[in-house]
This record gives structure tokens, sequence and C-alpha cells, in this order.
């Protein structure tokens, strides 16, 4: 009924401007007729439209920027299973302006392709990245240039870019590479936030910030500073971040099977602690929530990224916390979609595709291993119901057909699943 809808009002217009004899104007208004007009506020929160972090890094380095047409590959796989927003972090680079030039393509090509950005811009204090001591007090000389690329990317890409995001990560304190105080944040919101009120970005466009939960007030109290009140007061959402999967090493007592569940089987203990899991990053949201709400706001909160790995040999591998497999990862990816799905939170599940450029050294390290898709393609554990749903017949990644990881066979992927320690 709403397509006969569209359509009729698209004739409507169509006669109207036949009329006036004005042929281009015509063209211009079925196209607008036809053209979804959402926002930021339409689609965040709302179930139909999921959200995913994506980079399309192959290599092993990032000096190797993904093409345009891989970049259309990977969109279309996205797709396929349903995803209708990306995240991206940083305009430093090619990716960032290929991947909307991808999505714009594609839109081109087919009208009902839809695909919408939160656009990351990376925020970085003074030395960061260098041989020099990073000076948490004082920004980097680049950031202004980020922004600036920043707005131009949301100017130029509006029926695209829907969420601005300065920072990622920018002021947890355990990123001790690079993180800055919340006042350079809170700059640099304003600043795109005067624009947008000036008409020199989009109205609708909605502007934050990515970050740990505990910069967002959910956490230790030394973050509670008047500059983050002021920020929280600013921005017109909060994405936070959430990681069950490193409490596994860095806090683990929600992890270990308590003495009560030492009679279950393996298998049981492993699907009980990833319920624990979702608990746990339900209780940093509304740690969050709770914060906000005591400084008298009331402004959505959604979480820009929560992830699990597939493979680690460090602190959640075997010899560490034992959280890491591929069905403990697609455990943890149903819990929170079902959770969020219902609560009305949108949720930036880290990640797409497994990028091996951050662990380059080595191999088998699990930030190499967070993506529901290996490189190759192959579906991990949490998509293989997809897979068997035929979404994705005819796509490639690579020239590869997507299939299931382990070739399909769920005993070969459990006997690599552990549970976790003991109390």
């Amino acid at each position: 009924m709403k397509a006969d809808l569209k359509y009729v009002a698209a004739c409507f217009v169509l006669v109207l401007v036949i009329t006036s004899g004005n042929g281009q104007a015509s063209r211009e208004s079925i196209e607008s007729t036809n053209e979804k007009n959402v926002t930021a506020k339409d689609i965040l929160g709302n179930s139909n439209y999921p959200a995913i972090c994506y980079e399309g890094y192959r290599a092993k380095s990032r000096d190797i920027q993904p093409t345009v047409a891989e970049l259309k590959e990977d969109l279309k796989i996205l797709s396929a299973m349903g995803i209708r927003i990306v995240r991206t972090y940083n305009v430093q680079l090619a990716h960032a302006g290929n991947l909307l030039k991808a999505i714009r393509e594609l839109k081109q090509a087919d009208r009902n392709f839809e695909m919408y950005v939160m656009l990351g811009a990376w925020i970085d204090c003074k030395n960061a990245w260098t041989n020099q001591p990073p000076d948490h007090d004082v920004e980097s000389e680049q950031n202004e240039g980020e922004i600036a690329r920043a707005v131009a990317f949301a100017n130029q890409y509006p029926d695209i870019v829907k969420v601005l995001a300065v920072g990622n990560e920018a002021m947890v304190k355990w990123a001790t590479s690079y993180y800055v105080q919340p006042a350079v944040i809170l700059k640099w919101v304003n600043h795109v936030q005067a624009l947008k009120a000036a008409g020199k970005l989009p109205k609708d466009l909605w502007i934050t910030c990515s970050d740990d939960f505990a910069s967002w007030g959910g956490g230790d109290k030394s973050y509670h500073t008047p500059d983050l009140e002021q920020l929280i007061r600013a921005v017109d959402y909060i994405s936070m971040h959430t990681y069950p999967y490193h409490n596994t090493h860095y806090n683990p007592d929600f992890w270990r099977v308590p003495a009560e569940e030492s009679g279950l089987n393996e298998l049981q203990k492993v699907d009980a602690a990833m319920v624990r899991a979702q608990k746990f990053a339900q209780a940093q949201y509304t740690a969050v929530a709770q914060y906000v709400k005591s400084l008298g706001v009331n402004k959505p909160i959604h979480i820009g990224e929560t992830g699990w790995a597939s493979r680690s040999d460090g602190f959640y591998g075997a010899e560490g916390s034992r959280a890491t497999d591929e069905y403990k990862q697609g455990l943890y990816y149903q819990h929170m979609r079902d959770w969020t799905n219902k609560a009305g939170i949108s949720c930036f599940f880290f990640e797409a595709f497994d990028e091996q450029w951050k662990d380059a050294a080595n191999p088998n390290g699990s930030e190499n291993h967070f993506g529901l898709f290996e490189i190759s393609g192959q579906a991990k554990f949490a998509l293989w119901g997809l897979v068997d749903s035929n979404v994705f017949t005819g796509l490639t990644r690579g020239g590869k057909p997507i299939q299931k990881s382990y070739h399909g066979d769920k005993q070969k992927l459990l006997n690599d699943v552990s549970a976790p320690p003991k109390k």
C-alpha cells in the first residue's frame, strides 16, 4: 500500500511539472518523492535499522586502502544480512571518503539500496603516536583538519551521513597513547553544533562522541567533571562502549564459574557465562543512564561499540580467561541484539570483518578477530543461520562465496570451546 501511495504522489508531481513545461524540474521532483528522507532520530534505536562497526581493511597494513569496488562488495554483504547503519572511525585516510562514494554509487545503481553512516572524526592529544611523551592536556594540531574533513563529508553526503562522532575512546584514561581531556571533545562538539545552528551542516545531523562507559560517568567518579557534564548536555545523544570480553581478564568476577554452577556440563557453563556477560554490559549501560539522569539530563543513550573476539593467544585465550571462540562470540552477538532491539537501543556491534593490520605481527592476536566474517568472507558461527537462509547467495568477498566457518561442522566448532575458570 505504501508503494502505491508513493507512485500516486510521484504521478501527481509529474503532471504538475509537465503542465508547467519544466522537464528538469520533473525529474528532480520524482527523485525527491522517491528518496527516503530519514534522520538519525528515525534510525537510532529502531530495530529495523541494525548497526555495525565497519572498516574494510583486508591487508596487514592500512597503507593498502580498500578500493571502492572492495567496499561495494562488503556493503552488499552487510546489506544482505540486514545492516542499515555502519560506523567509521576517522577521515584521515581515504577509507571513509571511498566508503561514502561506494554507498552513493550503490544507491544510484539500485534505488532500494539503503545504508547510512555514523562518521567518525579521530581526536588525539599532542604528541600522540610519536616518540615524544603524549601531552594529555593539550590537543593535537591535526584535530582541526580532521573536524573540517568530517564536516565537508557530512555536507557532501547529507543523504548518507546521519551522525558525526567527535573522537573514539578519546577521553578514557587507559587510551594512554592519545587520550584528551573532556574539554577538547566539548570544544569540537560545540563547534559542529554551532555550524549546524548556523545552517552550515544539515539540521538533522546528530552529533556525539563515542567513548567508553567510564568516560560517560558510568564508572570511576574521577570522570565526573564539570566539562563532562557540559559535554553530556552538548551532544545530541550518548554513544557508549561496553566490553565484557575484556573484563573477563581485567575484572573477571562475573565471568568465573560460581560454585552453584559447578555441576553443569562444560557447554552449560559457557551458556550461563554468556548470559552473565550480557548482563554485565547491561549494567554498564544502566550505570551511564543513572549518571546522566542524576544531572537532570534526558537524552538517548546508544551502544557505539561492543564485541567479542573469536580467537586469541593472549589474556583471553586458552591460557587466560578462556573467553575466546566462535561459539561464545555467537551467543554474545545474539544476546546483545535481543536485549537492545527489545529496549530500543542501537547497538553498533564490533565488528563486521576481521582486520589483520591491528596486530599484524601476531596473527592470533584477539584484535585481529572481532569480525563476524573472516577476511576470506567466511561467516562465523553468529551468522550461520543467515547462510542457511541463503541471504548471501551470489555474493562474494575477494571472489570467494560466503560460506560457513568450520565448513558448517558444529561439533568441530564446539571442540574448540572451553568453559570459564572456576571462582
